[in-house]
């Protein structure tokens, strides 16, 4: 996995670097990893005009002292201060953008790059640094070449969609303990527990809660997408009074009467989704909280259900910005990690805040931030499937943490295995093997 950093930690480890080196060693790397980046990116660099753009900070300075390496191979460099930056760059084959960087805290206008394509230093000037979010105006970045590394700001909201290829450049200095972790296939593929060779069925078996009249859908896809991701058994209780399309391995109990399988016999719970919103279903989720002490996945209906006082370590709460607003009395806000780290301070639960970058974060850790997804999972039921991978991987012995950050990885990697237009949630969970088969080969 990838750290990711804070601009008040970059903050705090220049500091540090600056007690015990001078500033003129720490730029001449910085000068020369950047300018190598820019070197790959023009490809032949002989005659290639560039501007360079130069901020009032040390994003300037960065940007400024990768000059004297690119003339060296022949790079012409038009040097443009902020204060004399025009409405419409110059025509060039590149600009470098060493505006603001991390450090922005007002609105900024990016001016007209006109025909060369931007890459910016650390992030995109224009963008928060620590939230994604966007002053005014940014640059579309091309590139971005990123100091030592990952930044938050590059991984959410505009701050995602603007910054281009990231690349991360090392200049010497340890980050340090990182705010957050971004999750890949390697990480993933570690965390997986390959089932035994005498393993029986109830090993792995889930139990799933979920569903009723008119709302039977989300009790499939939960059920579905726990068995495609290995559980072995699933039992299904459903307040539906019938359910003729119920998965054909699944075991259900339908017509409402509660929990009748033993809830001690299963290795994980899957509950909430599709459930209703009435007292009924509120009372039931917390029954099946209060009943099986497995790791319990709670979704959907269940998390407005939910009685967080009731909260504890091995639940996993999944919800997105609407019912973390029913949870937590407010919206998510632009900070994501800061918001998912408050609903773990008040649940003790595991929390995956879900969104274009999805936030993983449980009690002591720093959280992981899943980006494996794109816009083909923005369609209705998809997070009832993320809910069935998260119990199946739970019922097959991973911990709460690995289990609801290896979940929405495989998940997003089964949407972009989907068509890229038309996906629908019933496509996802027969996508999970060979999603499972990718990030293991």
């Amino acid at each position: 996995m990838q750290p990711v950093v804070t601009p008040k930690q970059v903050k705090a480890v220049d500091e540090a670097a600056l007690a015990i080196e001078p500033l003129e060693q720490i730029l001449d790397r910085v000068g020369q990893a950047i300018a190598s980046e820019l070197i790959k990116i023009l490809g032949d660099t002989y005659g290639k005009r560039i501007n360079v753009l130069i901020g009032p900070g040390l994003n300037g300075a960065d940007a400024r002292v990768a000059v004297p390496f690119l003339e060296r191979r022949g790079v012409r460099a038009h040097l443009i201060e902020f204060a004399d930056m025009p409405a419409r760059l110059p025509d060039a084959d590149l600009t470098l953008d060493g505006l603001f960087g991390i450090g922005l805290d007002r609105d900024f206008e990016a001016p007209d790059p006109g025909i060369a394509p931007v890459v910016a230093v650390d992030i995109s000037s224009g963008i928060d640094g620590l939230t994604g979010a966007e002053l005014g105006h940014a640059f579309d970045a091309q590139d971005t070449i990123t100091l030592m590394a990952l930044k938050t700001g590059l991984l959410f909201g505009r701050g995602a969609e603007c910054s281009g290829t990231v690349r991360v450049v090392d200049i010497g200095l340890d980050p340090g303990e990182p705010a957050a972790w971004l999750v890949d296939d390697g990480a993933v593929a570690s965390w997986l527990i390959p089932r035994a060779r005498d393993a029986h069925k109830w090993d792995h078996a889930v139990l799933v809660v979920a569903g009723s009249p008119g709302m039977t859908g989300a009790s499939h896809l939960v059920s579905r997408a726990a068995m495609r991701t290995g559980a072995g058994y699933v039992h299904l209780d459903s307040a539906a009074p019938s359910d003729p399309g119920i998965p054909t391995e699944v075991v259900a109990s339908l017509a409402g009467k509660g929990v009748r399988a033993d809830p001690k016999r299963f290795a994980a719970a899957v509950v909430g989704p599709g459930l209703g919103s009435n007292p009924a279903a509120s009372q039931l989720v917390n029954a099946v909280v209060s009943a099986i002490d497995a790791p319990v996945v709670i979704d959907g209906d269940g998390l407005r259900a939910l009685d967080l006082t009731a909260a504890r370590p091995n639940l996993v709460l999944t919800p997105h910005d609407g019912e973390y607003a029913a949870l937590m009395g407010e919206a998510p806000g632009a900070d994501r990690i800061a918001a998912a780290n408050a609903l773990v301070e008040r649940s003790a639960a595991t929390v995956v805040l879900k969104g274009p970058t999805t936030v993983v974060a449980a009690p002591g850790k720093a959280p992981r931030l899943v980006m494996s997804g794109d816009a083909r999972l923005a369609t209705a039921g998809t997070g009832d499937v993320l809910a069935g991978m998260i119990g199946a991987l739970l019922a097959r012995g991973l911990d709460p943490f690995d289990a609801a950050a290896a979940a929405a990885h495989l998940h997003g990697i089964a949407g972009s295995l989907g068509p890229a237009e038309g996906l629908i949630a019933s496509d996802l969970p027969d996508l999970i093997p060979s999603a499972i088969e990718q990030i293991s080969a």
